[in-house]
C-alpha cells in the first residue's frame, strides 16, 4: 500500500469513479425487465465489461484482503499473485454457478409479474445504499 501513501488522491478518485459506475449499473438494473428468449436491453459490450474490473470495489477488497491476510511478506510477488489469483479462480468456479442458479430461480418466479419492477428497483436501491455507506464511511 505504498502507492496509497504516495498518491492518496489517486485512491480518492478511484473510490468516486467506482461508486459512480456502480450507481450507474444499479440504475440499469432497476430499469431492467426480465425476459426469456429475447433481450429486453442491449447487453453490455466488451468495453463495458473491461471497465468493470478496475472500478470494482469488491475485487479490490478481495485482492487486498487476500494479500494482507493469506500471503507471507517474504513470498515473491509472482508466487503471491499466483496463489491469490488461483484461490479466487477456484472460489469463482464453485460459487458462480450457484449464484446464477439462484438468480435463474428467482427470475422464473417473478418474471412478468407485477412484483418484477419492484424487485428490480429494490435490487438497484440496495446496491446504491451500500455504495453510499461504503463511500461515506
Amino acid at each position: 500500500m505504498e502507492l496509497a501513501t504516495q498518491i492518496p488522491s489517486l485512491f480518492e478518485v478511484l473510490k468516486f469513479l467506482s461508486a459512480a459506475y456502480i450507481i450507474w449499473l444499479s440504475w440499469r438494473v432497476a430499469n431492467m425487465r426480465l425476459t426469456y428468449g429475447k433481450l429486453s436491453i442491449e447487453p453490455p459490450g466488451f468495453w463495458s465489461g473491461l471497465i468493470v474490473h478496475p472500478l470494482n470495489p469488491k475485487a479490490w477488497a478481495m485482492i487486498m484482503a487476500g494479500f494482507t491476510n493469506f500471503v507471507d511478506s517474504s513470498t515473491s510477488t509472482f508466487y503471491a499473485t499466483l496463489y491469490i489469483a488461483s484461490s479466487l479462480f477456484i472460489i469463482q468456479i464453485i460459487c458462480h454457478p450457484i449464484w446464477t442458479l439462484f438468480g435463474d430461480r428467482i427470475a422464473k418466479f417473478i418474471i412478468g409479474t407485477k412484483y418484477e419492477p419492484f424487485f428490480m428497483g429494490f435490487l438497484g436501491l440496495v446496491t446504491v445504499v451500500f455504495v453510499l455507506i461504503a463511500l461515506l464511511a
